[in-house]
């Protein structure tokens, strides 16, 4: 594993690799064990999309394992102002030892990995969300103590939420069920994907059937950044596809709910659901700053 860019590049073996350090590196977190894993190396965070949870977790990941963030918002950096992104790459790759993105296109993810010579992660993009939802799938396995055999639903927009939990559910031996609209369902790739894993996948556009018999029902924004003078018209195309209790009437009996944050009660999850389920949403939220310090470990560790 040279980057993170997308769960689609990774295989089950090391998807479990990252959970496996993920549990460690908390355990000796929780329990004052000093892990400075990155002692002199530093990563560079570039952020063309905010974000109060992907900064926090990063950088303080990072000084935990010993190394040193640097914060760049587009405002700092030339890729704005016209400079090629593998310009950027390859610049960075002579002052830094990793970089994370967040930012719109996955192309951008790729060409810094394409053009530089340090590990890349991808802190989100339109496409996938592969750091979140390695802290679903670790949130996940320690509530279940394993992941093989268990069935995910997503109800909502099949956003880059939707393709990376369908990518990192599948692999490592779930049942994954989406509900989403005819018109806001996953990446035609991932869909392909999806297709090698026969029965083990369902796409469909009633919640109803999507959580019978789930033990985890995972939801997320209707409207995410960059969609704001949508939300009206989102909200009347998601308007059957909120997580309450009636829909989860249709899960197993003592579901887990996963929500990656921010939430809009009322909208895509009740109040009363949302609260019910707080302790697991916000174990899943601490979950972040412990499965990207594992992916930069063993990204970075050998890193020059």
């Amino acid at each position: 594993m040279k980057h993170l860019l997308k769960l689609l590049d990774l295989s089950t073996e090391e998807i479990t690799r990252i959970l496996d350090l993920a549990d460690q590196l908390k355990y000796e977190r929780k329990h004052g064990i000093p892990h400075e894993h990155l002692k002199g190396k530093s990563i560079g965070l570039i952020f063309q999309k905010s974000s109060t949870r992907t900064r926090v977790s990063f950088e303080t990941g990072i000084y935990q394992l010993g190394g040193q963030p640097l914060f760049l918002s587009s405002a700092d950096l030339q890729i704005g102002r016209g400079e090629p992104i593998q310009d950027t790459a390859r610049v960075l790759s002579r002052y830094l030892d990793g970089i994370m993105i967040r930012t719109y296109g996955q192309d951008e993810v790729e060409n810094l990995a394409q053009y530089g010579s340090i590990p890349i992660i991808n802190g989100l993009t339109d496409f996938c969300h592969p750091c979140q939802v390695l802290a679903d799938l670790m949130t996940i396995r320690e509530k279940f103590g394993h992941l093989e055999g268990l069935k995910m639903a997503y109800i909502g927009d099949g956003n880059n939420m939707a393709n990376s939990l369908i990518v990192g559910g599948l692999k490592t031996g779930m049942d994954v069920a989406i509900a989403s609209p005819v018109t806001h369902q996953p990446d035609a790739m991932v869909l392909e994907f999806a297709k090698t894993y026969g029965d083990h996948f369902q796409l469909t556009t009633s919640p109803v059937e999507a959580v019978k018999q789930a033990d985890i029902v995972v939801t997320d924004t209707w409207a995410s950044m960059g969609q704001e003078d949508e939300k009206e018209a989102r909200a009347k195309i998601f308007a059957g596809y909120q997580v309450n209790d009636e829909l989860l009437a249709n899960a197993k009996e003592g579901v887990m709910v996963q929500h990656c944050l921010p939430a809009y009660r009322g909208q895509e999850i009740t109040e009363k659901v949302f609260e019910d389920h707080a302790d697991e949403i916000f174990e899943e939220a601490e979950n972040r700053l412990h499965a990207q310090k594992a992916v930069m470990v063993l990204l970075m560790k050998e890193t020059n």
